[in-house]
């Protein structure tokens, strides 16, 4: 091509090879957990390529590789401006390998709050239990992150935008921190996408997925990525053979289907977060609204420099207590109530029910979260339906 192709287009071809087994348009499946051998001249010829390579030029065992993994990850490599992914088995075990990898007794992590609480549960349930520091910092405060820096630190963590309140980072400065102080940096960037942002193009040094979400997009597959440029997911890949933490194939083909649409959805919920979000901001019965795209929000500037759309997902705060959000949620028709965010069916929780249930009130006025919190992720309904089941519900207030 004389231009290089665009997102839609990555999001179909990247990856993928013109020919594949059987004349197929798609990637096979390859269901297999060994590969064989022609003979010892060809297992011989493999283990010295092995020796040499980081990544041979076929598989030997399904904890080490797959076919229809690699195609998967080739695409998610280009869409995020990458040169390797690695597929992992959910999002926590894309977020776990890369604190394995880059922490160790005694070292030090700067991550931002606002993160995701199973992330935070690792870091301070586990690794803490193996001699890693960490220090937490205000959300999108990079002053502050510069400040935690200290001789032993290894790595900083964030996602941007942050869960639930959609705390963006400023990801060129968190870029040139990292390298100035030689440490590396990681973005948790589920909620933003590879068509919303790419922090790669930032200075970041890895890209975490859960691919569960808008990668695959459909509500029906766990699975997890790390991207990076430079070998940086060698060492991921390597920790992943040890720990098992693998994507089975079946796994991988969701997730490669769903990426074929992935910039056609985010586009649609782009779209619906941002006209849901300014009904809800100019609504009575909603006392606030978090979302990046609104000028309201205290990253607006930052998100509007750094990212080609804001998302689906909208966090908003109704007025009353915790039994009259209970009971908006319940008069909603459209949106499913559950976990998890990204699919094309739009889902609603309480956050304090379905992500704090068992915090104490205290904790629950640390984070910031009142027991009327709610975050909607917005699907790829039809915008008109959306709002009038908005509507419906908050009428009934």
């Amino acid at each position: 091509m004389s231009h290089p192709p665009g997102p839609s287009t990555q999001s179909v071809h990247a990856g993928d090879s013109r020919e594949k087994a059987y004349d197929s348009i798609t990637t096979p499946i390859v269901q297999t957990a060994t590969y064989t051998f022609r003979d010892t001249a060809a297992l011989v010829q493999y283990m010295e390529e092995r020796m040499f390579w980081d990544t041979p030029q076929r598989e030997e065992y399904g904890r080490y590789g797959n076919p229809t993994v690699r195609a998967v990850e080739a695409r998610l490599a280009a869409l995020e401006g990458g040169d390797d992914a690695v597929l992992v088995a959910s999002g926590m075990a894309a977020i776990t390998g890369v604190l394995w990898v880059f922490l160790s007794a005694g070292s030090h992590l700067v991550m931002t709050g606002d993160c995701y609480r199973r992330t935070r549960d690792f870091v301070h349930g586990f690794l803490a239990r193996f001699g890693v520091e960490v220090t937490v910092t205000p959300p999108a405060d990079l002053d502050a992150v510069e400040a935690a820096i200290r001789p032993n630190t290894r790595l900083i963590l964030s996602e941007s935008p942050t869960n639930p309140f959609l705390r963006c980072l400023d990801l060129a400065r968190l870029g040139e921190i990292g390298q100035r102080h030689g440490v590396r940096t990681a973005i948790d960037s589920t909620f933003a996408t590879p068509i919303n942002q790419r922090p790669l193009d930032h200075g970041v040094d890895l890209v975490i997925h859960s691919a569960t979400k808008y990668l695959a997009g459909h509500n029906d597959v766990l699975a997890g990525a790390v991207i990076a440029r430079g070998g940086l997911t060698v060492p991921v890949r390597q920790v992943q053979a040890v720990l098992g933490s693998v994507a089975d194939p079946h796994a991988a083909f969701l997730v490669g289907r769903g990426l074929k649409t992935l910039a056609l959805r985010v586009e649609r919920q782009n779209a619906n977060g941002l006209a849901v979000a300014r009904y809800l901001e100019a609504h009575p019965k909603v006392r606030r609204v978090w979302y990046p795209g609104l000028p309201s929000h205290p990253e607006h500037a930052v998100a509007a420099r750094q990212m080609a759309g804001f998302g689906g997902v909208v966090t908003f705060e109704i007025e009353g207590d915790g039994a009259a959000a209970s009971r908006f949620v319940d008069a909603l028709r459209l949106p499913y109530i559950g976990p998890s965010l990204g699919g094309v069916e739009s889902l609603v929780e309480q956050v304090a029910i379905v992500s704090y249930f068992d915090a104490a009130p205290e904790k629950l006025a640390q984070l910031g979260i009142s027991p009327s919190l709610i975050r909607l992720s917005c699907g790829v309904e039809d915008t008109a339906d959306l709002l009038a089941d908005l509507e419906q519900a908050l009428a009934k207030l």
